[in-house]
């Protein structure tokens, strides 16, 4: 996929090299600004329980 993409960015290596950084800056500020917003209600990473039943390391 990688080397698909790179053989279709115009230019020589430079601006290729460019024209990468631009595409992964991109994607990195759409997750970000949409996608993980929109998925974190979804994910169950706040419903934390804290258990007092004594398992590993208790006294």
């Amino acid at each position: 996929m990688y080397g698909w993409i790179w053989r279709h960015l115009p230019g020589n290596t430079y601006v290729r090299s460019l024209l990468s950084a631009l595409l992964i800056m991109g994607a990195v500020f759409l997750l970000f600004q949409y996608v993980f917003p929109w998925a974190e209600p979804l994910l169950p990473f706040n419903n934390v329980t804290v258990d007092d039943g004594g398992g590993a390391g208790g006294g």
